[in-house]
C-alpha cells in the first residue's frame, strides 16, 4: 500500500478537543517533518492552552497558528496559499447536541457552510493535483439510532435526528459529492464518542468527573439506558493518521471503540472509580445521580463496526477503556487550573485581550 507524502497539513479546529489531541499526536508519535497549520475560530470550546507545549517547542518551526473562521473564503484562501497546503484535516465543527437543539444556526453555518468553503478553496487551488488529500471528520450520530445487536457500517443509510447530526450528515454528503463530481481527493471518517484530555466540560465524561470532584448533582437524561460506544481520543488520532497516509481516495472509514456502555452504567462506574481513588466507599458518589427530563430526539443506541479500517489499514485500538479512563480522570485531577480558567471565563478574557481575530 502506497504511503502519501504529506507536507503542509491544515488542521481546522485544531484548538478544540480532538483537533488539539491530533496535533499533539503528530509531534509526539510520528516522524512527520513538514508543517502543521492550525486554524481555529476560537469559540467557547477552542482553547489555545491545549497547545501550550506545542507552541513553546515548535512555533515557527513546524507549527503555525492562524485565528480564522472556516466560513471566510478569502481568509481560508489566503492561508491556503501562504502555506502551500497539500493536506486538510477538517475537525472544525459545532458538536454539542444540546446546543444544536436550542441554537441550530451556528451548526448550519460552521458544519455545512464552513465545510463547503473549505471544499471550494481546495477545488480552486488544487486543480488536478494528485499529491493532495482532504480528510473530513464526522460522527456516528449521522446514522441515527440503532436497535440492539445491530451495528453501523460504512454503507449504513444516514438518518440523523438532531440539528447537530443533520448538519454533519449534510457536510458528509457535500464532501462525497465533491469527490464524485470534481474528482477532489477525499476521505471521510465517522467516529464514536471520544473521551480523554482537553475535552470541554459539557460532554458526559468530563462533566460527570468534575461534578463528582465537587460533589455536585450528576444529571442523567431519561432512564439512563441510552447506549454509546466510547473511543479513547489517542486511538482516534492514530486512526486518522493512518487514513491520511494510506486511506483510499473516496472511501469512508468507521472508527469505533467497540466499547458500549449505558449512560447510567458509565456514570456509576465513574463514581466507583473516583471513590476508590479517594479512599471512599464505592457507592459514596452515587447519591449524586439525578435523572432529568430526556432531551428531544435522544437516540437510544449507537454502535460502530470498524472492521474495514482494521482490515485495510491495520489499525486497532491500543487503550482499553479502564486504562483510558484512568488517564482521563488523572488528567482532570491534575489540571484543575485549566478547568477553572475554561469554566470561569478568564481564558476568554485573556484571549480577547491578547489574540484578536483578523
Amino acid at each position: 500500500m502506497m504511503k502519501r507524502k504529506l507536507k503542509n497539513i491544515l488542521v481546522t479546529g485544531g484548538a478544540g478537543f480532538i483537533g488539539s489531541n491530533f496535533i499533539h499526536y503528530i509531534f509526539k508519535n510520528t516522524s512527520f517533518c513538514g508543517k502543521i497549520i492550525n486554524i481555529d475560530k476560537l469559540t467557547y470550546a477552542g482553547n489555545l492552552e491545549n497547545l501550550n507545549e506545542i507552541n513553546r517547542r515548535y512555533s515557527g518551526k513546524g507549527y503555525f497558528f492562524e485565528r480564522a473562521d472556516i466560513c471566510d473564503f478569502n481568509e481560508i484562501k489566503r492561508i491556503f496559499q501562504k502555506y502551500d497546503i497539500d493536506t486538510i484535516v477538517n475537525f472544525a465543527a459545532e458538536s454539542h447536541v444540546d446546543r444544536s437543539i436550542f441554537g441550530p444556526r451556528d451548526f448550519v453555518l460552521t458544519n455545512i457552510i464552513g465545510t463547503f468553503t473549505l471544499l471550494e478553496v481546495a477545488r480552486e487551488n488544487w486543480k488536478d493535483r494528485e499529491d493532495v488529500i482532504f480528510h473530513h471528520i464526522s460522527t456516528d450520530e449521522v446514522y441515527g439510532s440503532i436497535e440492539d445487536g445491530a451495528y453501523f457500517y460504512e454503507d449504513t443509510a444516514y438518518k440523523p435526528n438532531s440539528p447537530y447530526s443533520a448538519s454533519k450528515a449534510s457536510s458528509d454528503h457535500l464532501v462525497r459529492a465533491y469527490h464524485k463530481t470534481y474528482g477532489l481527493p477525499l476521505t471521510v471518517s465517522n467516529c464514536s464518542n471520544n473521551y480523554g484530555p482537553y475535552q470541554f466540560p459539557e460532554k458526559l465524561i468530563p462533566l460527570m468527573l468534575l461534578n463528582i470532584f465537587e460533589e455536585k448533582t450528576l444529571p442523567v437524561y431519561g432512564d439512563g439506558k441510552n447506549v454509546r460506544d466510547w473511543l479513547y481520543v489517542e486511538d482516534h488520532c492514530r486512526a486518522i493518521w493512518e487514513i491520511l497516509n494510506k486511506g483510499k481516495e473516496g472511501e469512508t472509514y468507521n472508527i469505533g471503540g467497540e466499547n458500549e456502555w449505558e449512560n447510567i452504567e458509565l456514570v456509576n462506574f465513574l463514581c466507583e472509580k473516583i471513590g476508590q481513588l479517594q479512599g471512599k466507599d464505592k457507592d459514596y458518589y452515587k447519591k449524586l445521580i439525578t435523572f432529568v427530563k430526556d432531551r428531544p430526539g435522544h437516540d437510544r443506541r449507537y454502535a460502530i463496526n470498524c472492521d474495514k479500517i482494521k482490515r485495510e489499514l491495520r489499525w486497532r485500538q491500543i487503550f482499553d477503556f479502564e486504562e483510558g479512563l484512568d488517564m482521563t480522570i488523572r488528567w482532570y485531577m491534575n489540571h484543575q487550573d485549566w478547568v477553572d480558567r475554561v469554566r470561569s471565563g478568564e481564558y476568554r478574557k485573556w484571549l480577547e485581550k491578547n489574540y484578536k481575530a483578523r
